[in-house]
Protein backbone atom coordinates (compact mmCIF):
# COMPACT_ATOMS: atom_id res chain seq x y z
CA UNK A 1 0.00 0.00 0.00
CA UNK A 2 1.46 3.22 -0.40
CA UNK A 3 1.36 6.30 1.51
CA UNK A 4 -1.54 8.26 0.79
CA UNK A 5 -1.07 11.70 -0.30
CA UNK A 6 -2.93 14.59 0.98
CA UNK A 7 -5.35 16.48 -1.62
CA UNK A 8 -2.20 19.12 -2.06
CA UNK A 9 0.04 16.23 -2.80
CA UNK A 10 -1.91 15.10 -5.98
CA UNK A 11 -0.99 14.25 -8.54
CA UNK A 12 1.59 11.89 -7.48
CA UNK A 13 3.13 11.23 -11.03
CA UNK A 14 4.15 13.90 -13.86
CA UNK A 15 1.66 15.08 -16.50
CA UNK A 16 -1.19 12.99 -14.72
CA UNK A 17 -4.16 16.43 -14.24
CA UNK A 18 -4.33 18.34 -11.33
CA UNK A 19 -5.96 16.79 -8.22
CA UNK A 20 -6.19 13.67 -9.66
CA UNK A 21 -4.71 10.24 -8.18
CA UNK A 22 -3.64 8.55 -11.29
CA UNK A 23 -1.04 5.93 -10.94
CA UNK A 24 -1.43 6.16 -7.36
CA UNK A 25 -2.25 1.87 -7.59
CA UNK A 26 -0.19 1.56 -10.62
CA UNK A 27 -0.79 2.61 -14.41
CA UNK A 28 -3.03 -0.02 -15.07
CA UNK A 29 -5.10 0.09 -11.56
CA UNK A 30 -9.08 -0.24 -12.40
CA UNK A 31 -9.74 -0.66 -9.02
CA UNK A 32 -9.07 3.30 -7.52
CA UNK A 33 -9.41 4.15 -3.76
CA UNK A 34 -11.22 0.35 -3.22
CA UNK A 35 -7.65 -0.34 -2.96
CA UNK A 36 -7.86 1.03 0.59
CA UNK A 37 -9.97 -2.45 1.41
CA UNK A 38 -7.31 -4.29 2.73
CA UNK A 39 -7.73 -8.07 4.47
CA UNK A 40 -6.71 -5.98 7.58
CA UNK A 41 -9.25 -3.15 7.09
CA UNK A 42 -11.94 -6.13 6.28
CA UNK A 43 -11.20 -8.56 9.25
CA UNK A 44 -11.31 -5.42 11.67
CA UNK A 45 -14.50 -4.03 10.27
CA UNK A 46 -16.04 -7.69 10.73
CA UNK A 47 -15.79 -7.25 14.81
CA UNK A 48 -18.34 -4.54 14.27
CA UNK A 49 -20.83 -6.84 14.31
CA UNK A 50 -22.55 -7.13 17.83
CA UNK A 51 -25.91 -7.42 18.04
CA UNK A 52 -26.81 -9.18 15.11
CA UNK A 53 -29.03 -6.67 13.00
CA UNK A 54 -29.26 -6.34 9.40
CA UNK A 55 -29.63 -3.78 7.26
CA UNK A 56 -30.52 -3.89 3.90
CA UNK A 57 -30.00 -0.68 1.67
CA UNK A 58 -31.24 -1.88 -1.68
CA UNK A 59 -34.34 0.03 -3.10
CA UNK A 60 -37.15 -2.22 -4.53
CA UNK A 61 -36.02 -2.51 -8.54
CA UNK A 62 -38.71 -0.66 -9.63
CA UNK A 63 -38.20 2.25 -7.19
CA UNK A 64 -38.09 5.50 -7.97
CA UNK A 65 -41.76 6.00 -10.00
CA UNK A 66 -41.23 7.12 -12.42
CA UNK A 67 -37.54 6.50 -12.47
CA UNK A 68 -35.45 9.71 -12.62
CA UNK A 69 -33.26 11.18 -15.46
CA UNK A 70 -35.23 9.97 -18.06
CA UNK A 71 -34.74 6.03 -17.31
CA UNK A 72 -36.98 3.60 -18.47
CA UNK A 73 -39.37 1.49 -16.32
CA UNK A 74 -38.42 -2.40 -15.70
CA UNK A 75 -40.65 -5.01 -16.80
CA UNK A 76 -41.04 -8.58 -15.61
CA UNK A 77 -42.20 -11.40 -17.32
CA UNK A 78 -42.81 -14.63 -15.42
CA UNK A 79 -42.28 -17.67 -17.83
CA UNK A 80 -43.25 -21.61 -17.41
CA UNK A 81 -47.01 -21.65 -16.86
CA UNK A 82 -48.82 -24.49 -16.91
CA UNK A 83 -45.29 -26.33 -15.94
CA UNK A 84 -43.90 -27.55 -12.80
CA UNK A 85 -41.63 -24.68 -12.60
CA UNK A 86 -41.35 -21.15 -13.07
CA UNK A 87 -38.51 -18.85 -14.94
CA UNK A 88 -38.13 -15.09 -15.73
CA UNK A 89 -36.95 -11.97 -17.68
CA UNK A 90 -36.35 -8.39 -17.21
CA UNK A 91 -37.24 -5.99 -20.19
CA UNK A 92 -35.32 -2.78 -20.34
CA UNK A 93 -33.18 -3.06 -17.06
CA UNK A 94 -31.36 -0.06 -16.11
CA UNK A 95 -28.67 -1.15 -13.26
CA UNK A 96 -28.56 2.70 -12.24
CA UNK A 97 -32.84 3.72 -12.41
CA UNK A 98 -32.65 2.40 -8.47
CA UNK A 99 -30.13 1.68 -5.73
CA UNK A 100 -26.55 1.92 -7.64
CA UNK A 101 -22.88 2.06 -7.71
CA UNK A 102 -21.56 4.43 -10.01
CA UNK A 103 -18.55 2.34 -11.87
CA UNK A 104 -15.33 4.01 -12.51
CA UNK A 105 -16.81 4.17 -16.34
CA UNK A 106 -19.89 5.82 -15.60
CA UNK A 107 -18.36 9.78 -16.30
CA UNK A 108 -15.40 10.93 -18.79
CA UNK A 109 -13.64 14.14 -17.05
CA UNK A 110 -14.41 16.43 -20.17
CA UNK A 111 -10.62 17.97 -20.46
CA UNK A 112 -9.13 14.55 -18.80
CA UNK A 113 -10.68 12.15 -19.60
CA UNK A 114 -11.07 8.52 -17.87
CA UNK A 115 -9.69 7.39 -14.42
CA UNK A 116 -6.02 6.87 -14.91
CA UNK A 117 -6.08 7.60 -18.65
CA UNK A 118 -7.61 5.27 -20.10
CA UNK A 119 -8.16 5.85 -23.37
CA UNK A 120 -11.93 5.87 -24.92
CA UNK A 121 -11.47 2.95 -27.29
CA UNK A 122 -11.27 1.00 -23.91
CA UNK A 123 -14.83 2.02 -22.76
CA UNK A 124 -16.44 -0.57 -24.47
CA UNK A 125 -19.79 -2.78 -24.37
CA UNK A 126 -19.10 -6.53 -22.62
CA UNK A 127 -15.60 -5.41 -21.96
CA UNK A 128 -12.49 -2.79 -22.03
CA UNK A 129 -11.64 -1.13 -18.66
CA UNK A 130 -12.79 0.33 -15.91
CA UNK A 131 -16.28 -1.75 -15.71
CA UNK A 132 -18.28 -2.84 -12.76
CA UNK A 133 -16.87 -6.36 -12.93
CA UNK A 134 -13.84 -4.93 -11.13
CA UNK A 135 -15.57 -4.21 -8.14
CA UNK A 136 -17.72 -7.69 -8.36
CA UNK A 137 -14.87 -9.86 -8.35
CA UNK A 138 -12.72 -7.85 -5.60
CA UNK A 139 -16.29 -7.93 -3.58
CA UNK A 140 -16.70 -4.91 -0.78
CA UNK A 141 -16.32 -5.47 2.75
CA UNK A 142 -14.85 -3.16 5.46
CA UNK A 143 -16.38 -1.23 7.90
CA UNK A 144 -19.18 1.44 7.35
CA UNK A 145 -19.78 4.78 8.89
CA UNK A 146 -23.21 6.57 8.32
CA UNK A 147 -23.24 10.58 8.74
CA UNK A 148 -27.03 11.35 9.50
CA UNK A 149 -27.09 14.93 8.37
CA UNK A 150 -30.55 14.79 7.97
CA UNK A 151 -31.37 14.12 11.81
CA UNK A 152 -28.35 16.71 12.62
CA UNK A 153 -29.53 19.86 10.88
CA UNK A 154 -33.22 18.99 12.15
CA UNK A 155 -31.80 19.08 15.63
CA UNK A 156 -30.08 22.53 15.10
CA UNK A 157 -33.20 24.18 13.26
CA UNK A 158 -32.14 23.72 10.12
CA UNK A 159 -34.31 21.09 8.18
CA UNK A 160 -33.45 20.00 4.91
CA UNK A 161 -35.82 21.21 1.88
CA UNK A 162 -36.61 18.18 0.12
CA UNK A 163 -37.65 19.63 -3.25
CA UNK A 164 -34.46 22.39 -3.22
CA UNK A 165 -31.19 21.99 -4.17
CA UNK A 166 -29.94 22.78 -0.77
CA UNK A 167 -25.75 22.25 -0.60
CA UNK A 168 -24.45 20.52 2.84
CA UNK A 169 -20.92 21.27 3.19
CA UNK A 170 -17.58 20.18 4.77
CA UNK A 171 -18.68 22.31 7.72
CA UNK A 172 -22.10 20.34 8.01
CA UNK A 173 -20.58 16.98 7.45
CA UNK A 174 -17.88 17.19 10.21
CA UNK A 175 -20.48 19.22 12.87
CA UNK A 176 -22.48 15.96 12.36
CA UNK A 177 -19.47 13.30 12.83
CA UNK A 178 -18.70 15.29 15.95
CA UNK A 179 -22.27 15.47 17.53
CA UNK A 180 -22.27 11.87 16.56
CA UNK A 181 -18.91 10.94 18.37
CA UNK A 182 -17.40 8.70 15.63
CA UNK A 183 -14.74 8.58 13.41
CA UNK A 184 -14.14 8.62 9.85
CA UNK A 185 -10.62 6.04 9.35
CA UNK A 186 -8.64 5.27 5.96
CA UNK A 187 -10.68 2.60 3.77
CA UNK A 188 -14.09 3.22 5.36
CA UNK A 189 -17.28 3.13 3.59
CA UNK A 190 -18.61 6.70 3.53
CA UNK A 191 -22.42 6.97 3.93
CA UNK A 192 -24.52 9.71 4.23
CA UNK A 193 -28.28 9.91 5.32
CA UNK A 194 -30.04 13.22 4.06
CA UNK A 195 -33.65 11.84 4.13
CA UNK A 196 -34.31 12.20 0.28
CA UNK A 197 -35.17 9.14 -0.58
CA UNK A 198 -37.44 8.74 2.80
CA UNK A 199 -39.72 11.73 2.13
CA UNK A 200 -39.15 10.70 -1.87
CA UNK A 201 -41.11 7.61 -0.82
CA UNK A 202 -43.94 8.55 2.10
CA UNK A 203 -44.42 12.03 1.57
CA UNK A 204 -43.76 13.79 -1.99
CA UNK A 205 -47.00 13.66 -4.25
CA UNK A 206 -47.46 11.80 -7.05
CA UNK A 207 -47.53 15.38 -9.05
CA UNK A 208 -44.07 16.15 -7.34
CA UNK A 209 -43.05 12.29 -8.74
CA UNK A 210 -43.75 12.63 -11.80
CA UNK A 211 -41.93 16.11 -12.07
CA UNK A 212 -38.80 15.04 -10.83
CA UNK A 213 -38.99 12.54 -13.64
CA UNK A 214 -37.92 15.63 -15.96
CA UNK A 215 -34.04 16.25 -15.72
CA UNK A 216 -34.78 19.78 -15.64
CA UNK A 217 -37.03 19.94 -13.00
CA UNK A 218 -35.51 17.77 -10.43
CA UNK A 219 -34.18 19.24 -7.31
CA UNK A 220 -32.60 17.61 -4.65
CA UNK A 221 -30.21 18.38 -1.88
CA UNK A 222 -26.48 17.24 -1.97
CA UNK A 223 -23.01 17.35 -0.85
CA UNK A 224 -21.11 20.79 -2.06
CA UNK A 225 -19.38 22.47 -3.26
CA UNK A 226 -17.11 20.59 -5.42
CA UNK A 227 -14.16 22.79 -4.55
CA UNK A 228 -14.45 21.78 -0.97
CA UNK A 229 -15.87 18.92 -0.79
CA UNK A 230 -13.90 16.75 -3.23
CA UNK A 231 -10.36 17.74 -0.90
CA UNK A 232 -12.13 16.94 1.97
CA UNK A 233 -13.20 13.51 0.98
CA UNK A 234 -9.54 12.85 -0.71
CA UNK A 235 -8.11 13.53 2.94
CA UNK A 236 -10.43 11.25 4.50
CA UNK A 237 -9.01 7.92 2.16
CA UNK A 238 -12.13 6.48 2.21
CA UNK A 239 -13.02 3.95 -0.13
CA UNK A 240 -16.17 4.54 -1.24
CA UNK A 241 -19.52 7.00 -0.70
CA UNK A 242 -23.12 6.75 -0.82
CA UNK A 243 -25.97 8.42 -0.28
CA UNK A 244 -29.81 8.18 -0.22
CA UNK A 245 -30.24 11.40 -3.03
CA UNK A 246 -30.54 11.14 -6.46
CA UNK A 247 -27.05 11.67 -7.10
CA UNK A 248 -24.80 12.14 -4.15
CA UNK A 249 -23.97 16.18 -4.85
CA UNK A 250 -26.66 18.49 -4.42
CA UNK A 251 -28.72 18.89 -7.99
CA UNK A 252 -28.49 20.19 -10.31
CA UNK A 253 -24.89 20.83 -9.59
CA UNK A 254 -23.61 24.42 -10.21
CA UNK A 255 -22.71 25.68 -13.12
CA UNK A 256 -19.18 26.00 -14.56
CA UNK A 257 -16.05 23.29 -15.35
CA UNK A 258 -15.63 22.88 -11.44
CA UNK A 259 -19.44 22.34 -10.19
CA UNK A 260 -20.14 19.01 -10.96
CA UNK A 261 -18.31 16.80 -7.93
CA UNK A 262 -19.08 13.55 -10.08
CA UNK A 263 -15.70 14.63 -12.60
CA UNK A 264 -13.54 14.48 -9.04
CA UNK A 265 -14.39 11.46 -7.59
CA UNK A 266 -14.58 9.11 -10.62
CA UNK A 267 -12.36 10.07 -13.18
CA UNK A 268 -9.72 12.12 -10.50
CA UNK A 269 -9.89 10.00 -7.63
CA UNK A 270 -11.04 6.56 -8.70
CA UNK A 271 -13.79 6.87 -6.38
CA UNK A 272 -16.90 4.89 -6.53
CA UNK A 273 -20.15 7.15 -5.95
CA UNK A 274 -23.44 5.07 -4.54
CA UNK A 275 -27.14 6.92 -5.03
CA UNK A 276 -30.50 6.27 -4.23
CA UNK A 277 -29.65 3.71 -1.28
CA UNK A 278 -31.97 3.19 1.17
CA UNK A 279 -30.81 4.30 4.78
CA UNK A 280 -33.41 5.70 6.61
CA UNK A 281 -33.69 2.57 8.92
CA UNK A 282 -30.24 2.40 9.23
CA UNK A 283 -30.21 5.77 10.69
CA UNK A 284 -32.59 5.30 13.06
CA UNK A 285 -31.50 2.56 14.64
CA UNK A 286 -28.20 4.55 14.38
CA UNK A 287 -29.95 7.39 16.70
CA UNK A 288 -31.33 4.66 18.90
CA UNK A 289 -28.46 2.73 19.68
CA UNK A 290 -25.73 5.52 19.32
CA UNK A 291 -23.70 3.44 17.44
CA UNK A 292 -22.47 4.77 13.66
CA UNK A 293 -20.12 2.23 12.71
CA UNK A 294 -20.97 -1.29 11.56
CA UNK A 295 -19.67 -4.30 9.57
CA UNK A 296 -20.97 -3.41 5.41
CA UNK A 297 -20.86 -6.09 2.13
CA UNK A 298 -21.64 -5.13 -0.78
CA UNK A 299 -21.53 -7.70 -4.39
CA UNK A 300 -22.23 -5.43 -7.62
CA UNK A 301 -23.55 -7.54 -10.84
CA UNK A 302 -20.79 -9.58 -12.51
CA UNK A 303 -21.28 -7.30 -15.67
CA UNK A 304 -18.48 -7.09 -17.76
CA UNK A 305 -18.29 -3.54 -19.32
CA UNK A 306 -20.64 -2.51 -16.67
CA UNK A 307 -21.76 1.59 -16.47
CA UNK A 308 -23.13 0.79 -13.13
CA UNK A 309 -24.85 -1.68 -10.74
CA UNK A 310 -27.03 -2.54 -7.95
CA UNK A 311 -25.18 -2.45 -4.75
CA UNK A 312 -26.37 -6.07 -3.12
CA UNK A 313 -25.54 -3.85 -0.22
CA UNK A 314 -25.55 -4.60 3.81
CA UNK A 315 -24.80 -3.19 7.07
CA UNK A 316 -24.74 -5.53 9.65
CA UNK A 317 -24.23 -4.14 13.41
Amino acid sequence: MPNLPSYSDLPVTPHAPDGSAWSLWGPDDQLGTLNLLTPKRTKAAAGLVRKGAIFPLNLRIDQPDPPLYGRGKVRQTIVGEGGSGRDEYLDNFWPQASSQWDSLRHVRHPDDGWYNGVPDEEIVASGGKLGIENMARRGIAGRGVLLDIDRYLRSQGRALEYASSTTITVDDLESCRKAQNVDIDVGDILLVHTGWLRWYLNSATSQTREAMADRSQLRAPGLGPSEAMAPYLWDLHIAAIGADNPALEVWPPPAGPSGFMHWKLIPHFGMPIGELWQLSDLADDCAEDGVYEFFFTSAPLNVPGGVGSPPNALAIK
